[in-house]
């Protein structure tokens, strides 16, 4: 190990209990000599590393210095370990850091702390959506993100046309629904845009570097995109739906009945959405609750419905 790898495993071990030179040089196969050298450093560097001569001494750390930035409550170490289940399978393009974190975590925590976090990590699991994720192009944006650097891209649409080449200059990373996607500047269009990681088919930095807009927010970029554009509040129609409580938290998690909700009261919800979306998307996100929800208004939407359900059973009559 480096040096520093020595100092630190030696900060994680004092942390745990008060050691002799000769317990740290066992544990970390160095010689005596070594130790103090390595806690001379220590010293040397701000560390408050406390000793006692004779039987019984050794070297300790002082109450107030397990506080510090370099350690952590049983409440980090737990969200440390369990957010690591959430990058696994996401396509987070540092999963091999993180391990590596997560075992000097381990490595140098006691056998209460280790059994602590190992219960939190085996009680929670995360299903990801299936299909691969493209860490390697989503490392490479997430770099250039960081430091402000164009990339000329090779991208294609999902409409099976050939892929374009396209200078753009990225300005964050979201995942939604299981995809990942790049908002950024897309200097062929000279507008802000969104695109989906996975059918970008080429990257390749431009030497060119830009500045990001003040308070940019992709994930608020995303969901603007998404949302269905009304330029007043007059033309929105109230969309009243009655159901359990679990059927409306589940109903107001969506991205378009969350932005739209109005009102809420126990078992109905008041929404505001706007014609197009109402008569095109709606019925078909709301068809499979079934009977767990009623449509109290508007009458449209009712009937909609209930033309969808009856094709949909005319279709399946006639297969």
């Amino acid at each position: 190990m480096a040096k520093a790898d020595y100092m630190l495993s030696i900060l994680w071990m004092l942390k745990q209990r008060k050691r002799t030179a000769a317990e740290l040089a066992g544990e970390l196969e160095l010689s005596v000599r070594s130790i103090y050298r390595y806690i001379d450093a220590l010293c040397a560097s701000g560390v408050p590393v406390e000793a006692d001569a004779g039987p019984g001494g050794g070297f300790w750390l002082p109450e107030h210095f397990s506080t510090a930035p370099l350690f952590f409550n049983d409440g980090e170490r737990r969200a440390l370990v369990q957010a690591s289940a959430f990058a696994r399978g996401s396509g987070y393009p540092y999963v091999d850091e993180l391990d590596g974190a997560i075992a000097k975590l381990k490595r140098y925590s006691n056998e209460a702390q280790l059994s602590q976090m190992e219960r939190h990590e085996s009680g929670l699991a995360i299903l990801h959506s299936p299909g691969e994720h493209p860490s390697m192009l989503l490392e490479e944006l997430e770099v250039c993100t960081a430091d402000g650097l164009s990339l000329q891209m090779e991208y294609r649409k999902g409409n099976g046309t050939p892929a374009s080449s396209r200078c753009i200059d990225p300005y964050g990373l979201v995942m939604w629904k299981g995809q990942w996607y790049l908002s950024g500047f897309c200097h062929l269009r000279q507008d802000i845009r969104n695109f989906r990681v996975d059918r970008i088919t080429g990257l390749q930095r431009t030497g060119a570097a830009f500045l990001r807009p003040d308070g940019f927010s992709a994930r608020d970029f995303l969901l603007q995109r998404l949302l269905p554009v009304t330029e007043q509040v007059s033309e929105l129609t109230a969309v009243v739906i009655e159901a359990e409580e679990a059927t409306l938290n589940d109903l107001c998690s969506h991205w378009l009945f969350g932005h739209t909700l109005e009102r809420r009261s126990t078992g109905s919800a008041r929404f505001l959405l706007d014609q197009a979306a109402l008569h095109s998307f709606v019925p078909y996100f709301l068809l499979p609750y079934g009977k767990s929800l009623a449509i109290v208004e508007p009458a449209s939407l009712k009937h909609k419905l209930s033309r969808v359900a009856a094709d949909l059973a005319e279709h399946y009559k006639e297969s």
